[in-house]
């Protein structure tokens, strides 16, 4: 089985080492099928980066585990290697539990652990600590450790000396090295697709094979061949006659699951790109619209002086349907404000402003309130959030909306996160729903049908 890389806390070189053994096999000309543990955009993005298959999210929280276990079965089978990279600490899941954590992946796979370790300042310490994480879940298997930060032979020698009576693999030593230092804003690793820092695969790939023990690794990487069926019959969903639906995707919005594009275009629904960046107007065959999660508070002025892209968001919001998550809403509100205080104006579809605030993440229960196009009254789904911006208030007028059209909307949901109260959120009518919420559409097959009935609702409508 193909083992998960998994670390006592984050920012241990998680991410690095995925981005080492990929580059590593890139080199040679081996494919890797890679994973990413948890609802993770950008570290997913960048392991998806490099001449590797697409990198695939598993995440028992969001999608459960007989979906986690298919998607793992079904995209590693199709290479002969494969990886899964952790979350935050081997045992961190949700609240303070261990429940969604890298452990229960591992578990839930049958898969067994390397362990990367920032050894910067420790010899001794570094047992107590494998010790301590290899002891507490006895069903877990670390068969493999790699010291991060060893700066010295001598430093090397001594980790050596501290676990020469222990029965666990060592398989590298990486030191401190800005080359292969991954570039970092509030929300994590810039994406690649954000003017991250383009990784140099033969860098890394020659940095591997100096430093680590590759061809031992590489036992650990050995995908499985076990086929699995489908849970969710595609057959059910299917569209004879659909119009385009388009998706928001440049370098501004690109938080969104490799996943759900795949499986829209499964079941028969054609998908256009829609770029905000290069100001284009929504294809004129575009029934219904995807605005997913990224960056607009970065490119605030330049989305503001997009004018083609913002009027033509206003005239679609007449006619067709809208879908947008966290970012997605913000342009839909009257403006964001930026860090520095200025206002940029957005469509005005939605009476909000859009303000930096304090980090909002994790996962979220959500329940429904009413009917709407994405979820039913007390339907119980899960989502997550991943922002630093909030609503600053409502307002009482629209600059490009109408009284009528800001009295009809109303929240979809209640959501609550680990321990806290419900609470009313998001923005919905008929044809437009806007959420700070991501959600995972494919492993959640009656959202998907209800999201699939509001976009053939709009083509009827319209056609």
């Amino acid at each position: 089985m193909p083992c998960v890389i998994s670390s006592p806390s984050t920012d241990s070189g998680k991410t690095t080492l995925s981005l080492l053994l990929s580059c590593w096999a890139f080199s040679k000309g081996i494919k890797i099928q890679t994973f990413k543990v948890g609802p993770d955009y950008l570290d997913q993005q960048q392991l998806s980066s490099i001449g590797q298959p697409i990198c695939r999210n598993l995440d028992i929280f969001l999608s459960g585990e007989e979906w986690v276990q298919e998607s793992f079965f079904k995209h590693s089978s199709k290479y002969k290697f494969s990886l899964i990279e952790g979350a935050m600490g081997l045992f961190d899941g949700l609240g303070s539990t261990t429940y969604s954590s890298t452990a229960d992946i591992s578990k839930l796979l049958n898969a067994p652990i390397i362990f990367i370790v920032n050894a910067r300042g420790q010899v001794a310490s570094l047992l107590a600590t494998i010790r301590g994480f290899r002891d507490f879940d006895s069903e877990l298997s670390i068969v493999g450790i790699i010291f991060n930060n060893v700066n010295s032979d001598r430093h090397k020698k001594l980790i050596k000396e501290v676990f020469k009576n222990e029965d666990i693999e060592i398989l590298g030593f990486l030191p401190s090295d800005s080359n292969i230092t991954l570039s970092k804003a509030n929300l994590g690793l810039i994406s690649p697709m954000d003017n991250g820092k383009e990784i140099d695969v033969e860098y890394f790939a020659n940095f591997a094979e100096r430093n680590l023990d590759v061809f031992s690794l590489i036992k650990f990487l050995k995908s499985p061949q076990k086929k699995i069926i489908n849970s969710v019959n595609f057959n059910d969903f299917k569209i004879h006659k659909s119009k385009p639906i388009a998706i928001a995707e440049d370098k501004i919005f690109h938080f969104q699951y490799p996943e759900t594009k795949e499986f829209l275009n499964e079941i028969g629904i054609p998908l256009i790109s829609w770029s905000i960046y290069d100001d284009e107007e929504i294809p004129d065959e575009a029934s219904s619209l995807i605005i997913p999660g990224g960056f607009p508070e970065k490119y605030a002025d330049h989305i503001s002086n997009s004018t083609k892209s913002l009027n033509s968001l206003r005239k679609f919001r007449k006619n067709g349907f809208i879908y947008a998550e966290c970012g997605g809403m913000m342009i839909l509100g009257d403006c964001i404000k930026d860090e520095n205080g200025n206002n940029h104006k957005m469509t005005g579809i939605l009476p909000i402003r859009s303000k930096k605030s304090k980090l909002s993440v994790g996962y979220r229960y959500i329940e429904g309130l009413k009917d709407t196009p994405i979820i039913k009254q007390n339907q119980l789904i899960r989502g997550h959030e991943f922002h630093y911006w909030e609503i600053e208030n409502n307002l009482t007028e629209l600059v490009f909306g109408k009284a009528e059209d800001q009295k009809k909307l109303s929240s979809p949901w209640k959501i609550k996160s680990w321990k806290t109260e419900y609470k009313n959120e998001g923005f919905f009518d008929e044809k437009l729903h806007a959420s700070w919420i991501h959600l995972h559409l494919p492993s959640s097959p009656e959202v998907a049908k209800n999201f699939i009935d509001a976009t053939q609702i709009s083509f009827s409508k319209n056609s």
